[in-house]
This record gives C-alpha cells, sequence and structure tokens, in this order.
C-alpha cells in the first residue's frame, strides 16, 4: 500500500512539472511576440492594415492568455489533488496501526496487571495446566483486556496453549517453564475483580493450595506476535 503512494506522489510531481513546463513556455511565447513586433514596420503601414494587424496580435494574445489561465488552473488542482492525498495517506496509516495493533503485530503499553503463577514443591498439589493459563487468559478478555502475553508471548485469536506429555506448556509453538507471567493491559479494577472475586480462576486457584499472585502496573509494556499469520483456510 506505501509503494502504492509513493508511485502516486512520483506520478503527480512529474505532472505538476510538466504544467509548469507548459506555463514557462506560454510566458516565453508572449514574450516572443513582443520581441519579434518591428516598429518601422508599423509606422509604414496604412490605417486599414494597422487595424487588422491590431486584430490578429489581439487574437494571438486572447488566445495565449486562455492557455495561460488552463495550465494555471491545472497547477492549482494538482496542488489540491497533492493534499487530498497526504490527507488519504494519513488516514490510511492510522487505519493500519490500528489493525496492527488489533492483530498483536505492534509493541504495545498502558496501565493494567501482572499475573505470576508458582509450581509448588508439594505433590499433593496439582500443577498448573494449559487449561489454568487458557481460563485465566479467557477472563481477562471477558474483563475487556486489550493485550495479553504469557512469559512475553503475545496471544492472538490463533495463539495455541497446549500441554506436552504433562511435563511442559507451549504457547505459539514456543516451550516456557514456570514461573509463567501473564501481562495484560486494560482497567486494572475490572480484570482484577474478574480474577480473584468469588468463583473466579485465580480464587479457585488459590483455594487449591498454588501459588499466584497479582500486581497492579501503571506502564505495563508488551511485547508484539514476532510469528507470521498464517491461514490454512481462509482463501
Amino acid at each position: 500500500m506505501k509503494k502504492k503512494m509513493k508511485k502516486g506522489k512520483v506520478t503527480m510531481t512529474v505532472t505538476i512539472g510538466i504544467a509548469c513546463f507548459a506555463l514557462a513556455l506560454v510566458m516565453s511565447m508572449q514574450f516572443k511576440i513582443v520581441n519579434e513586433t518591428d516598429i518601422t514596420s508599423i509606422e509604414n503601414m496604412r490605417e486599414s492594415e494597422l487595424r487588422a494587424e491590431l486584430a490578429n496580435w489581439k487574437s494571438k494574445y486572447e488566445e495565449t492568455n486562455q492557455q495561460y489561465e488552463e495550465v494555471t488552473a491545472k497547477i492549482e488542482e494538482y496542488k489540491n489533488n497533492k493534499q487530498s492525498n497526504d490527507e488519504t495517506e494519513k488516514l490510511v496509516n492510522q487505519e493500519l496501526s490500528q489493525v496492527n495493533q488489533l492483530l498483536g503485530k505492534t509493541d504495545v503499553q498502558g496501565e493494567g496487571i501482572e499475573i505470576t503463577l508458582r509450581e509448588t514443591d508439594n505433590e499433593e498439589i496439582s500443577r498448573i495446566t494449559s487449561d489454568d493459563l487458557v481460563l485465566i487468559i479467557n477472563t481477562l478478555k471477558s474483563a475487556g483486556a486489550e493485550a495479553i502475553s504469557i512469559n512475553d508471548e503475545r496471544i492472538i485469536n490463533m495463539s495455541d496453549i497446549v500441554d506436552i506429555n504433562g511435563n511442559f506448556i507451549k504457547v505459539n509453538g514456543q516451550r516456557i517453564l514456570a514461573p509463567y507471567i501473564l501481562k495484560a493491559i486494560g482497567n486494572q479494577s475490572y480484570m482484577e475483580s474478574a480474577l480473584i472475586g468469588n468463583g473466579g480462576p485465580i480464587d479457585e486457584m488459590k483455594k487449591i493450595g498454588q501459588d499466584v499472585s497479582i500486581q497492579k502496573v501503571n506502564k505495563l509494556k508488551i511485547e508484539k506476535y514476532n510469528k507470521d499469520i498464517k491461514m490454512k483456510y481462509i482463501q
């Protein structure tokens, strides 16, 4: 899209250059007409001849002046089009930036919460699973989280969070190990209440003895999704 914008600007610049050249040519014609006027021959002409010659020069002047006005109007039109294209490019860039943010393709920062889940040495307490992480993520999304990551792996709609042989968890195809640190940008109070309120996922995890903590962060940074987004079935 940006290449098309640049190509459009080059085309417009060349067109304006041609128009300016045409304007200069028209003006030079006017000067030439004046310079080629022979004053001596005019003095020797009869009145009827002078009238005819004057009418001829007037016609040439009007024609040249009309060409000048047309070229001037064209230049003004090109300038207006350039301003319009600049505004369009700015709008397109803003929309592209918003789309990239929604897709998780840009680093973002803002207020939010940081959740830390640690494994315990107590064998009677169940280990943290991918299902635990998915439940927390879904709760955060329902509470209005605008961006989420686990151990700096950005979570997008196509992210996969799976257990591998009950030994470790993979997120976006990458192996991650405890402690699991989830970052979420959004309204701190809403997200915290959804997680620790009665029946919330962290409330339930704490009831069975799992080590989970939440910290509010006023300037939280979440890194972008650094892999290609591939569609298997959408055509």
